[in-house]
């Protein structure tokens, strides 16, 4: 009896302790924001802990409603869509400002934070001494100014600016500061207080601040429409951190306290949202089809345009590197497999990064646009794959085609130009010209370099029009397809008609 009576003790002695660590293990406060955004929101210390303003009141609220903070990375632009995806995250906090359209979708808390809208350029700039110096005569370029996509800054650019001004739009604030210093890629950029004051600060003159703040907004916590007893935790958090003192002291530590700072009492009894709150440019009128779809078409030319400038380049580059590593000296085969097997094993992504913000340091190339990097960027990746391709198709030819080639008097490189390559890249047409539709596709990495091609187009639509986006999404699709469906048809019959395919 003894014998079986003591398994059992132990085992259920075992179960109600993994029981009881479960119940006291504490519910997380899981907040969503993107660490691209850099300081002061949200950054890691040299000692790669995680510090900013938002991170302590995270904390903070986290303390409040008896739970462990903890942060989810995001794209910042899509915070809102992993909020709403379920149980992802719990609210969006992340200089996210107050507007009237995301509030349909995603409530949001009491303001905890007030912010303008700041006019940054570089120190040495003369011609930017206000914000109506962005407006240059006719003739002359327009200025460019980066601004974070899907933002107010964005939206006030393209309502009081318009076509009068370059805007680019980006999703990385800290590079668009940084490049702003060297002032290669920007004349000015329009960002929150918050973070204009901070990059200002912390360039020690290369930039700064002009005229006054614009456009008032307030920071918000976005949150769930069924999570009504969570808004009301935060509301409360909020209002005791600001008569506590809790709020200030965490703003005046990264030297973020205003007099603007006092709205926030007021708004942290009064009705929120307040009901006769002017509507965010993106929420006022109808969506004026004809507008989306000029901006779809014109974003689609370019994608058109990259494809078919990069992919010729990628077919010569490709061609000359797979000759090499087959017939060139040692020394070159082994540098042209590094090259390619490096290309090959890196993301495009990157690449891009690379040729955009790296090649400018190391070589004068002020004269080129984004459009140009991205263009030596799809070439380059592209170049590794289609050597690939190449090397197979040369490969493919019989040695006998080279050997005769040689009998006849013909030297090596006759022999390549007019008896192997054409036969070679007869062999791979249908290959490269799968590699060609692949690239409409893959043009889309190119949003990260400032160029609006139609997938950016297709997230600057949607930042402002999120209420349609199964149509812009279907739209967008359809262009795709409509671009790349003749290669599709074109590349099955070349399939059929390649000497390869023939028994």
């Amino acid at each position: 009896m003894n014998h079986h009576f003591i398994p059992a003790f132990i085992f259920l002695l075992v179960s109600q302790s993994t029981l009881f660590a479960q119940e006291e293990k504490p519910k997380l406060f899981r907040w969503g924001a993107d660490k691209t955004g850099g300081a002061p929101y949200l950054f890691d210390d040299p000692q790669g802990k995680l510090i900013g303003f938002e991170v302590e009141l995270a904390d903070y609220f986290a303390k409040e409603l008896g739970r462990k903070s903890e942060y989810v990375q995001g794209d910042w632009s899509k915070l809102p869509e992993l909020l709403g995806r379920g149980d992802d995250i719990d609210v969006v906090m992340n200089g996210y400002e107050f507007d009237t359209k995301l509030e349909a979708q995603y409530p949001s808390t009491r303001p905890y934070y007030v912010y303008t809208l700041r006019l940054v350029a570089n120190g040495k700039d003369d011609s930017l001494e206000k914000w109506e110096d962005l407006r240059v005569p006719k003739g002359q370029p327009k200025k460019r100014v980066g601004v974070l996509t899907g933002s107010a800054a964005h939206r006030y650019l393209q309502k009081t600016f318009g076509d009068e001004i370059e805007i680019l739009a980006n999703d990385d604030v800290a590079n668009v500061y940084e490049e702003l210093e060297r002032q290669e890629k920007f004349d000015a950029t329009v960002q929150d207080s918050v973070s204009a004051s901070y990059f200002v600060r912390e360039s020690e003159g290369k930039l700064k601040l002009v005229g006054q703040g614009r456009a008032p907004g307030y920071y918000v916590l976005l949150t769930r429409p069924e999570d009504k007893e969570l808004r009301e935790q935060l509301n409360a958090a909020i209002l005791k951190a600001l008569k506590s003192g809790k709020l200030k002291e965490i703003y005046k530590k990264y030297e973020l306290w205003t007099p603007e700072q006092g709205q926030l009492f007021y708004w942290a009894e009064e009705e929120w949202p307040p009901k006769d709150f002017e509507p965010s440019e993106s929420a006022t009128g109808e969506v004026d089809w004809r507008v989306v779809f000029e901006k779809l078409f014109t974003a689609a030319g370019m994608t058109i345009l990259l494809t078919c400038l990069s992919m010729p380049l990628a077919m010569l580059i490709g061609l000359l590197v797979a000759i090499g590593r087959l017939y060139g000296p040692l020394v070159v085969r082994v540098l042209l497999t590094i090259y390619v097997e490096v290309v090959r094993g890196t993301p495009l992504l990157l690449q891009l990064y690379a040729v955009f913000y790296l090649l400018p340091r190391v070589m004068n190339l002020d004269f080129l646009d984004p459009v140009h990097f991205a263009i030596i960027g799809l070439a380059i990746n592209y170049s590794a794959y289609e050597a690939e391709n190449y090397r197979a198709g040369l490969l493919a030819v019989p040695r006998g085609q080279m050997e005769a080639a040689l009998a006849l008097g013909m030297t090596q490189t006759q022999a390549l130009r007019h008896v192997v390559v054409p036969q070679a890249v007869r062999i791979v047409i249908p290959p490269v010209t799968n590699d060609f539709i692949a690239l409409f596709k893959d043009t889309s990495v190119c949003s990260i370099i400032l160029v609006t091609e139609l997938t950016r187009q297709y997230n600057e639509l949607y930042n402002g029009n999120r209420d349609i986006i199964v149509e812009l999404a279907a739209i967008t699709a359809g262009m795709y397809m409509l671009m790349s469906y003749p290669l599709s048809l074109l590349a099955r019959r070349l399939e059929h008609q390649s000497p390869s395919s023939r028994v």
